[in-house]
């Protein structure tokens, strides 16, 4: 007899279609990877390794987890996760949790294949770094994927923090 578990996993198995809301976001789905470069405040330029994956379940939004590690040696540099979520006027909202103690909200909106998002809301854990606001700028190509992040950590304006190009390494 076939279990209720082994049915569920059967189901989730099968091609689901993604929302027609989704939009621009629908290209995004698949896994990604590449180089990046980044300062923290005033300190030296880092070189890094990222890995990201954006999947979906048939809803409006995109499941998304990232991941970087230094180019110099493989030591585990950030991480974060959350959704990406498409608003009915063709908007995007960022919803996303970091490892470092940050919870986000930023929104934004697509213009042709680039999309530019600011904070909504910033929160930070006791014991987390300081961040008061990010600005993400995303250039998407067929199978490349461009960004830059500005952050403020002192509640002025966002300043130059990373930026990578990555590849789709799968769909």
């Amino acid at each position: 007899m076939e279990s209720r578990w082994a049915r569920t996993l059967d189901r989730m198995s099968v091609a689901v279609t993604p929302h027609p809301q989704l939009g621009v976001l629908a290209n995004l789905i698949g896994v990604w990877e590449g180089d990046g470069t980044g300062r923290w405040g005033g300190g030296e330029p880092f070189a890094y390794r990222e890995h990201v994956t954006f999947t979906h379940n048939g809803k409006p939004f995109l499941m998304y987890t990232q991941r970087t590690w230094a180019a110099d040696g493989g030591r585990p540099l950030h991480t974060e996760s959350g959704y990406w979520r498409a608003a009915e006027d063709g908007g995007v909202e960022l919803v996303l949790a970091h490892g470092t103690g940050v919870a986000e909200i930023e929104v934004g909106r697509w213009d042709g294949t680039r999309l530019a998002l600011r904070t909504g809301a910033v929160h930070v854990s006791p014991t987390a770094k300081t961040v008061t606001a990010l600005e993400r700028v995303f250039d998407l190509g067929v199978d490349e994927l461009e960004y830059t992040l500005h952050m403020a950590t002192d509640g002025g304006a966002p300043e130059w923090h990373l930026n990578a190009r990555l590849r789709r390494t799968a769909r």
